[in-house]
Parts: C-alpha cells; structure tokens; sequence
C-alpha cells in the first residue's frame, strides 16, 4: 500500500483508505503531468500558464475521473492524461472567466489579468487549451468528441450568463441551465471519463454520467449557498462576495420571488454592486430569511438525484466513495 497520505475528500472516514490512497497517489501523477504539459520555451507564457497550477486547487474533477474509473479496471493508462485533460480544461476556463468578470483574486493570488492584463490572460487560457487538445489527439475518437460538446456547453454557459436571462424566461431557470452549463458538463464529462477509460459496463457509463451531471448541479448551489452562510475561518472564503459584486445566486432569487414587507429591505440590495455596510447587512438579512432553507433543500434535492442514480451501481469502495461525495457537499455549505 502506498504511505502517501490523503487530503480533502479522499481523508473522510466514509472514503475506503486503500481506495483513497491509490487515487491520492494516482493526483499526484497527474499534478506532475499537469506542469509538464503547460511547459513553455517562452518566459513569459511559461509564468503565465503555471500561474493558476502553483496556486494550487482541489483537483476535484481530476479526482472525479480517478474515482470512476473504479467501476472498471482503474489501472488503465490512459486515466492519469484523461484525468490531466478535465483539469487543464477548468483552469483554462477560469483565467477566461477572470477577464470576463474583471476578477482581481483567483484562489488568494492576483489573477492573471490583474497581473499581466486581458490580452495574456486570453492567450493563456486558449494554450492551455491547446495543449490538453494535444492529450485528447492520443486518447481517441471519443474522447475528443466528448471533450468538444463539453466544450460547447461550458462556452454557451458563459453566453448565458453574459447575456443575462430573457424577458419571457424565468430568471430561476436561466440560472439553472448556467449552472449545468458551466460546472455540471465538466464534472459529469470527467465522471464520463473515467468510467469509458476504465472500460466500465455501458450501462454504468451512463449512470455515473447522469450522477456526475446531478453531483455538479449540487457541487456548484453549495458552494453558492456557502458564500452566504460561511465564515472566512472555517471556509478560507470571503462571505458575501455575490452579494457584494450584484451576483444573484439561488437564494436570492427566491428572496426577490417573494412579496413580504419583512423583505422589502433585502430585495433593494439585491442584484447591485453593493458598499462594505450594505454587504454586511445584506449578508445578515438573506442569512436569517426562510430562503436559506428553501436553498438548502433544492441544493439537496440534486444530492438525492446523483444518490438514486449511484444507488444501482455495483456495490463497491467507488460506489460508496461517490456516495460519501454527495453527503460532503451537502455538509459543506451547512
């Protein structure tokens, strides 16, 4: 058994040690190949593209192709480049969304257009997609195909969210389908991955795509619903950044849904860029409102999706693993 020690997720209780340990082992293969792959002859690229990689990240994706693999034979070698491809296609999407967003920070460092500007951010996001395109060449047929109608989605999400919703569309849902867009296609893909690479039965191919693509929808509400209900301490984040920047994320928009006088207040906050005061007490409105657990269960309600699909699964460590997953995210945003 391998004496690397495992982190995050793979450290819980309800993730087998043997399991853990071998897929902890297997990220940190791909953390190697990750660097190696964004290598460039050029300084200035170079920096530019290890910039987000040094900063570090959860790998989750990466860990998600690793773990499904495990309904098939999870020694194939095509998993560590698969897994590397998944992670090379979010970062790049996040130096892309940097721009867009005007962002200042990216994971506690000044993002790469704070420090190089719009134009070499742009440039690094699209090599680094040029090079996991690279891996994708040597991974088959499939895989890039797969790889292009995440991509499809990934960018409409960004359309959408851009665009802002229509005048006849629901703003709920509109946010709904940015969400499976932008952050349930890719973890559903790497999902996808690992069990194709794994040679996994057909069936459960589908299944762990269909729980991935559930598992994300619940990934990204938590982690908007922990912007609110977190502290900086325990998190690392800093609460209310939706808040703050006019963002409108699922409780929200049950807040502004309602017609209550109590609420009058909170709804003239919401939806613009608000002062440190009108964050604060923004933050202490919508954390005592009832759309906080109207959230909470809606958040949990696609955690009981990815469980009903993982439910006919083999019975197995991976199994039960993607089952701890969905319990972790529900637990994260309290």
């Amino acid at each position: 058994m391998s004496s690397i020690v495992p982190s995050g997720f793979l450290a819980l209780p309800s993730v087998d040690e043997s399991l853990a340990r071998e897929v902890q082992a297997e990220l940190e293969l791909v953390e190697q190949h990750l660097h190696a792959t964004v290598s460039a002859s050029d300084q200035l690229l170079a920096e530019s593209a290890t910039h987000l990689l040094a900063a570090g990240g959860k790998r989750f994706r990466a860990m998600l192709v690793l773990l499904a693999a495990r309904l098939g034979d999870p020694r194939a070698p095509e998993l560590v480049p698969a897994a590397a491809v998944v992670e090379l296609t979010h970062v790049a999407t996040l130096y892309h969304d940097d721009v867009m967003d005007e962002a200042e920070l990216r994971r506690g460092k000044p993002s790469a257009n704070q420090r190089w500007g719009n134009s070499i951010a742009i440039l690094t996001g699209d090599f680094i997609f040029a090079r996991a395109s690279e891996i994708l060449a040597d991974l088959g047929a499939d895989a890039v195909r797969l790889q292009a109608q995440t991509f499809g989605r990934l960018v409409q999400g960004q359309v959408l969210e851009t665009a802002g919703s229509r005048e006849e569309r629901d703003p709920l849902d509109h946010y709904l389908q940015v969400i499976a867009d932008k952050t349930a296609s890719l973890i559903a893909s790497s999902a996808r991955f690992g069990a194709m690479f794994g040679r996994a039965d057909p069936k459960d191919i589908e299944t762990i795509t269909r729980a991935g693509e559930a598992l994300g929808m619940a990934f990204q509400l938590s982690d908007d619903l922990l912007d609110v209900a977190s502290d900086t301490e325990n998190s690392g984040k800093t609460p209310g950044t939706d808040l703050r920047e006019g963002v409108l994320t699922l409780p929200m928009f049950y807040v502004l849904r309602g017609t209550d006088p109590e609420g009058e207040r909170l709804r003239s906050l919401l939806g613009r860029r608000l002062d440190d005061a009108e964050t604060k007490e923004a933050l202490e409105l919508l954390r005592a409102h009832p759309a906080m657990p109207t959230a909470h269960a809606t958040m949990r309600s696609w955690a009981d999706k990815a469980r009903a699909e993982l439910a006919t699964l083999p019975v197995g460590p991976a199994r039960q693993a993607f089952e701890g997953l969905c319990d972790y995210v529900v637990r994260r945003s309290g």
